[in-house]
């Protein structure tokens, strides 16, 4: 199956994009052959403004061309959102102008560079900005629909894309704010968004081999999210697991739990980073490390 990153694919979907709407303008902070919007500088070199390492100030800079009828899309790291945080809150978010974020190199799969490069807190800082809609695209396909429907969002918007490739899966319906049922079943639900949809896959398979009969739900949109589905499945399965390469904490899981609280009985288990830094390694070490697996996604929800 052929793999590539969402950085990559977030990239290429600029240029496309920008080829159809001259409004589109991409700012960086001086990591643009990181992020990938290197193609959109190549391609249109007049609508691309490197603001070198200087988050805040991108921020701002976006803040107004968003007020002159551009579209701006800002990108760094994941874990630079923290160093622009007042102005994505207080420049973009309270006047709501129509402003993008798309923060590469999310989660512990960034790998070698360590935990201070490591975002695995900015869900949960998007998510709560009033206004802010939040997108974890979780391959190639899908991250290009996340652009797009950014494009078309009046507001701001949180795109997540990770450094590592994952499989690129065929075109799955789209629509903001909605979840995607990746297979139907009874005995219990794993929910899941970004690129730890290939790793609940792996842990479908070996459940399904041990006699179980697995549902698994990804969501490319975590806000607004879809809670009428994740009440579904939780009523319908009994047994809920969120699976993010994200803290455990104001992430999925966090989602999942608002939404279903107080609507049924049902056992209810968060899988993630357990309020932790992450650490330099090799990514498929660093899942491990982390219980990110799929045989250890399958081996909690046989036992844990």
């Amino acid at each position: 199956m052929e793999k590539k990153s969402t950085r990559v694919a977030y990239g290429e979907s600029l240029v496309k994009l920008g080829a159809e709407n001259e409004k589109v303008v991409v700012l960086d902070a001086d990591l643009a052959q990181a992020t990938m919007t290197n193609y959109f500088k190549t391609a249109y070199p007049n609508r691309f403004y490197d603001c070198g390492i200087a988050e805040a100030n991108m921020v701002d800079m976006a803040a107004g061309m968003s007020t002159m009828g551009l579209i701006p899309f800002c990108s760094t790291f994941a874990v630079f959102a923290g160093r622009s945080y007042d102005q994505i809150r207080n420049g973009v978010c309270y006047p709501h102008f129509n402003v993008k974020f798309g923060f590469s190199h999310a989660g512990v799969t960034l790998g070698e560079d360590g935990g201070s490069h490591q975002a695995i807190e900015d869900l949960a800082l998007m998510r709560v900005l009033p206004g802010m809609t939040v997108f974890v695209p979780s391959d190639a396909n899908e991250c290009e629909q996340c652009v797009r429907a950014a494009a078309e969002i009046n507001g701001p918007v949180y795109i997540r894309t990770a450094r590592l490739p994952s499989p690129v899966y065929d075109p799955r319906p789209f629509e903001v704010g909605k979840g995607t049922v990746i297979r139907d079943g009874k005995d219990c639900v794993i929910f899941t968004c970004g690129i730890m949809l290939e790793h609940t896959l792996e842990a479908v398979e070996i459940l399904k081999n041990a006699g179980l009969d697995p549902a698994l739900v990804s969501f490319h949109t975590l806000k607004p999210f879809d809670k009428q589905l994740a009440r579904e499945y939780a009523a319908k399965c009994g047994r809920v697991f969120t699976v993010e390469e994200h803290s455990v904490i104001g992430g999925l899981g966090d989602a999942v739990a608002d939404a279903i609280c107080g609507t049924g009985s049902f056992t209810f288990r968060k899988i993630g980073i357990n309020d932790l830094f992450g650490q330099s390694g090799k990514p498929a070490a660093l899942l491990k490390e982390y219980g990110l697996t799929g045989a250890q996604i399958a081996d909690t929800v046989m036992h844990g």
